[in-house]
């Protein structure tokens, strides 16, 4: 069976990652408390945000971006979107 965590993004128990998603404290801290759909959420803005803003994540900058973003969205707080990124309509 799947390991599972309280997620923090979606308020519920969810299957969690395999792994921390990187070393250190802020990977150990997602590992526990994001499940594996909020972080696969979160990598799909990530590419967006790299992608439309046109980032060059070797800069400290950059990286530094994308870290507060990603505490943001898994947080459930306001955070950047891709511009002029429109979602495909749902399906009636």
């Amino acid at each position: 069976m799947a390991r599972t965590v309280m997620c923090k993004k979606y308020q519920r128990e969810l299957a969690g990652l395999d792994a921390p998603p990187f070393p250190g404290p802020a990977g150990l801290e997602i590992y526990e408390h994001v499940s594996r759909d909020a972080w696969s959420e979160w990598l799909k803005l990530q590419t967006m945000l790299i992608n439309e803003k046109r980032l060059n994540v070797r800069e400290a900058q950059t990286r530094a971006y994308l870290s507060t973003q990603r505490d943001r969205f898994l947080n459930n707080e306001a955070h950047d979107h891709a511009d002029g990124y429109v979602p495909p309509a749902e399906a009636e």
